[in-house]
């Protein structure tokens, strides 16, 4: 079966910067044609649960006290690309908006919900890296068309 990481909060798995999830239904599906690798780049990359929001400012990723959170954010876009080419992963499916793993936006950095086309850390090494990246708003394309 093919492997496929999902963002662990699409899973269900609390790990959002507030402590909750984005579980959605439809990844239940997913599992009939992929084995899922649930990750998530933010704890991976050694933030805590909960934690401040944070979002993209240019090159950095700045959380909302104004802490530079850009260091973590790569060591977890880091580790998911080592675990797509450790086990041959060609397919993630990754939260839009997040500045971790938008796909199309993230928010601007600012902290006023203004979303700007712009992908997140880990979906920028990835795309780099020749992964192909589906947002939660594209899991019907991941499936075989019969």
């Amino acid at each position: 079966m093919k492997k496929i990481i999902v963002s662990a909060c699409l899973l269900g798995d609390n790990v959002k910067y507030n402590g909750e999830n984005n579980y959605l239904t439809a990844i239940e599906k997913l599992k009939e044609e992929y084995d899922i690798i649930p990750f998530c780049p933010e704890v991976e990359g050694g933030l805590k649960i909960p934690r401040q929001p944070a979002e993209r400012n240019g090159h950095k990723v700045i959380n909302k006290l104004g802490e530079d959170v850009t260091k973590e954010y790569r060591l977890g876009a880091q580790k998911c690309l080592n675990i797509c080419k450790a086990l041959g992963i060609k397919k993630v499916l990754l939260k839009e908006k997040s500045p971790s793993c938008g796909k199309y936006f993230t928010y601007d950095g600012s902290f006023t919900s203004t979303l700007i086309k712009r992908m997140g850390v880990t979906s920028e090494l990835l795309k780099e890296n020749g992964i192909e990246i589906y947002s939660e708003n594209e899991i019907d394309s991941l499936f075989n068309k019969k």
